[in-house]
């Protein structure tokens, strides 16, 4: 077993962080033990940032042969909710981890925690080290100082500890209004790190909590409460992003205190920092992601233009995609900007080799071979997939009516036009070469079908397909044998690289054609594929059935990427 966990944390990509596991292991800090966590707050679905932390936490733990703790850390009940506990649950399963280790589930809640963080809190009171302050929150906020100013010590700073810890117990009991005190620690009101100048670690909320009811008025702080939890689930490395480091001297100092107090053990959980995920033409942040939601602006948390886990699984992101993005941005300390395209292009590589091929027609205009048998119905093939013999072909018909792309067609062509225009000869891709002889047109001149005659020695596959030279190959489906679907054509949901770039209102960049909706036209057979299964549209990207709206008899697809990047060009 430990061959393999060696083996397997040495064929993953070194960071910073293996190697500092590498040597606790050399050292033997932690027995060769390696317990990580994911601790999201339940106050909004994931987002494609989380993505990174749940592939690095739960990566780790696997290739050290440890287990990775799913904790909700879900200390403040106004906004948290078990629709977004479950929501999450579902997005680590299907990122493809779990918290399973020999059969025992590490799935936690720092609710759960409840009664130890409060009878730590009246040590830490009993200790000297944490008073109830009495200070208005203006007044708090006024003392606490600057950067460049130390704070000032609360009146209420030197309280007995007898004085204190008789007023948190009548905190819990509910004889205090909201803000008339709160718990501090006291460490250093003039400490050069603004998170060590006393930070508040209980307050008051008369707040009903979606897991413990009404049975607590006085609730933890997120600082206070994390750091236990670690130590409670005996966690050896705790990473989190760049944004906590200035936090680790409190995360250290309450571990610190409750260990000298008895309470913990040493060595005590180590608090790591990485690098978070910041990706160009997306926002992140949990508020103004419920914004665009409750705003209107998309259509739900799961919406295919949102970057939440569960907006890219709708949009047809594979799990594999994201791990492979994950992989390929790599773990460092100095934050930066990855471009959407990279994100885009871990999704084609994923897709190219996977998803079978189908032909479709976005934009459709009636193409009439005149010369064609109306009766006839013949069959034509193509591979299943180009670079796979293996999977076989598909089979469809030709007849004497088909779709084709409106673009395909153009009585006045530009220079460079190789594709249908009258007199021009183009191939039917898989079909015959045709000969294009003009086009109707409705009372207001626009162009309703195109006529053509087909060669019947030029089909594709035949020795006669060789004695004809066209530069143009279109796409085509059979009028009489297409499938209609709705057809969602999703692009970037902003169209600035950082929408909200110098505190601006990120609304102005929303992307007005980040959604268009088309009635298509698909290949035969398309409409077998079941919600969440992906395809190539040759020539127009990669789409996959929508999980929710696709039906039998009415599909309906979404584009998850093009076939390249057209942002860069």
């Amino acid at each position: 077993m430990n061959n393999e966990r060696n083996d397997a944390a040495a064929a993953s990509p070194s960071n910073f962080i293996r190697n500092i596991i590498d040597e606790d292991n050399r050292t033997g800090k932690w027995g060769s033990r390696v317990e990580t966590r994911f601790p999201p707050e339940p106050n909004g679905y994931l987002h494609i940032g989380h993505a990174k932390s749940i592939c690095l936490n739960f990566g780790v733990a696997r290739d050290y042969g440890g287990v990775c703790h799913l904790r909700f850390d879900d200390t403040n009940p106004e906004k948290e909710s078990m629709e977004y506990a479950d929501s999450i649950v579902d997005a680590v399963r299907w990122l493809g981890f779990d918290w399973e280790k020999d059969g025992t589930s590490h799935q936690y809640f720092a609710s759960d925690y409840y009664g130890k963080l409060y009878e730590y809190a009246e040590l830490l009171i009993q200790r000297g080290k944490a008073y109830v302050d009495s200070q208005s929150a203006d007044d708090m906020r006024t003392n606490r100082g600057s950067l460049t100013e130390p704070g000032k010590d609360s009146p209420f700073r030197d309280r007995a500890p007898e004085e204190s810890l008789d007023l948190f117990r009548r905190m819990k009991a509910g004889e205090f209004k909201e803000g008339e005190h709160v718990l501090r620690a006291k460490i250093d009101m003039a400490s050069p790190n603004m998170t060590m100048r006393d930070p508040v670690l209980y307050r008051i909320r008369f707040a009903h909590h979606y897991r413990t009811g009404d049975a607590w008025c006085v609730y933890p702080m997120y600082d206070y409460a994390h750091c236990i939890s670690d130590a409670l689930e005996n966690i050896t490395h705790s990473l989190c992003t760049l944004e906590f480091e200035d936090h680790r001297p409190l995360y250290d100092w309450v571990l610190n205190e409750l260990a000298e107090a008895g309470v913990f053990t040493r060595p005590l959980p180590q608090q790591i920092e990485f690098s978070r995920l910041n990706l160009t033409y997306a926002i992140t942040s949990k508020r103004k992601l419920l914004q665009l939601v409750t705003e209107g602006h998309v259509q739900g948390w799961d919406d295919p233009r949102m970057p939440t886990i569960v907006g890219v699984r709708r949009r047809g992101f594979t799990p594999e995609s994201i791990k492979l993005f994950c992989e390929r941005i790599g773990v460092t300390k100095v934050d930066s900007w990855i471009d959407m395209s990279v994100f885009e292009g871990a999704l084609r590589d994923d897709l190219d080799e996977k998803a079978p091929r189908t032909v479709a027609v976005l934009d459709p205009l009636k193409l009439i071979i005149d010369n064609f048998p109306a009766d006839l119905a013949e069959p034509c093939t193509a591979p299943v997939h180009p670079h796979h013999p293996e999977r076989g072909q598909r089979q469809f018909p030709i007849t004497r009516e088909l779709w084709i792309e409106r673009e395909d067609f153009t009585e006045t062509p530009p220079k460079g036009y190789f594709r249908l225009f009258p007199g021009n000869k183009v191939r039917l891709r898989y079909g015959y070469v045709i000969e294009c002889t003009g086009a109707e047109k409705d009372e207001s001149g626009n162009v309703v079908a195109v006529h053509c005659n087909y060669f019947p020695d030029s089909k594709s596959g035949t020795d006669g397909a060789n004695t004809y030279k066209v530069k143009g190959n279109i796409h085509w489906v059979s009028a009489q044998h297409a499938v209609p679907a709705e057809v969602r054509l999703y692009d970037r949901l902003f169209k600035e690289a950082q929408p909200d770039a110098g505190g601006r209102n990120f609304l102005e960049a929303l992307n007005p054609d980040s959604k268009r909706v088309v009635q298509a036209y698909l290949e035969p057979g398309a409409e077998a594929l079941q919600p969440e299964e992906r395809c190539q549209f040759e020539r127009h990207g990669y789409f996959v059935a929508d999980r929710y709206d696709s039906k039998p008899g009415r599909p309906v697809f979404n584009r998850i990427v093009g076939l390249r990047d057209s942002w860069g060009k």
